[in-house]
């Protein structure tokens, strides 16, 4: 019997117009362009500015790109599934929301919360209906606003997050590319030093949590980068181990954007050159699900047939994992 493996067909997304720059966010908070640069990487983020636009705005616009660039009518889709730790509301399902608007009403799917790994676990879940032949047509949409979760008055934290959505189609492959193997790990201990505090069910709203500025993400960078640095990189080697790969056999690494020292801590790891460790924090910051496809939509034109690529990533949970991937187009 011939195997399938599950690929990614097309690819497209939506990033808001309004950007904000690391000069701007020096007039809002005590920081400068050289600190945030040299620190992170990132020199600007794209935010969605307008009034009760939210997750699912930017979501339907990718999905919509999508279906046109890959010539697929809404009702072809089977299921469509959504990364995300910004939904529009706890529920429904934003997935759900995005069908509704982009006229999908013959696919099934949910939200998958699992931090910056979002994407790599959203499409690990995908390829299980994929290769049983469930599923034929699949849509993973990766949409964050991160702005909405995010302390305008925290130097810490305000310059490292941006907005943005990509759709991705994934369709059965019997030519032995896609998705070949992935590694995912969990870890319970990251609920303490990265998360969202209230809002949920065991601190709901009140005027104490708004007061206490309760509804932004907290995060302990030191521990983060900690454990960023060694499990992502670990986990990447450890994929190439399992397969005999070497750096020669690797086309590019596609990491997640969280730091520029997290990704040149993997690249090295893995004992890749450069040009090799595909990179566009600068531009967008660290948009969370989104930025592995947003990489991955960025250089589409760089990658060919056969390409192997490693997908790596590391998020709040602590979630993390790798994906060996080939190029299937």
């Amino acid at each position: 019997m011939t195997k399938i493996t599950a690929a990614i067909t097309a690819i497209a997304g939506y990033v808001p117009e309004y950007i904000l720059t690391n000069d701007e966010l020096s007039r809002m908070v005590d920081t400068s362009d050289e600190w945030i640069t040299t620190r992170t990487g990132i020199k600007e983020r794209h935010l969605l500015k307008e009034t009760h636009k939210g997750t699912s705005y930017m979501g339907a616009k990718a999905v919509e790109q999508l279906l046109r660039k890959s010539k697929t009518k809404p009702e072809e889709i089977d299921m469509l599934l959504c990364c995300t730790v910004t939904p529009d509301h706890p529920f429904p399902a934003t997935a759900n929301i995005i069908c509704d608007k982009v006229g999908i009403l013959n696919a099934w799917g949910y939200d998958i919360n699992a931090g910056c790994s979002g994407f790599l676990f959203t499409f690990s879940t995908v390829a299980q209906f994929i290769e049983t032949g469930r599923v034929k047509k699949a849509i993973i949409v990766a949409a964050e606003k991160m702005s909405t979760i995010t302390d305008y008055n925290d130097r810490n934290t305000c310059p490292l997050f941006g907005d943005a959505a990509v759709a991705v189609m994934i369709e059965p492959n019997t030519e032995g590319l896609g998705l070949i193997d992935d590694i995912m790990h969990v870890d319970g201990i990251g609920r303490k030093f990265l998360y969202l505090k209230a809002g949920g069910s065991c601190y709901p709203a009140t005027e104490r949590t708004v007061e206490n500025r309760e509804h932004y993400l907290y995060q302990d960078g030191k521990t983060v980068f900690k454990y960023a640095v060694s499990n992502m990189a670990d986990t990447a080697a450890e994929m190439m181990e399992k397969h005999h790969l070497t750096a020669d056999d690797i086309a590019y690494l596609i990491p997640h954007q969280a730091n520029l020292r997290i990704i040149d801590a993997t690249g090295k790891r893995m004992g890749l050159a450069d040009d090799k460790v595909l990179i566009n924090i600068a531009k967008y910051g660290n948009t969370s699900a989104v930025s592995i496809p947003l990489v991955l939509m960025d250089f589409e034109k760089k990658f060919k047939k056969g390409d192997i690529l490693i997908l790596a990533a590391f998020g709040a949970g602590f979630t993390w994992g790798a994906q060996y991937y080939k190029w299937a187009y």
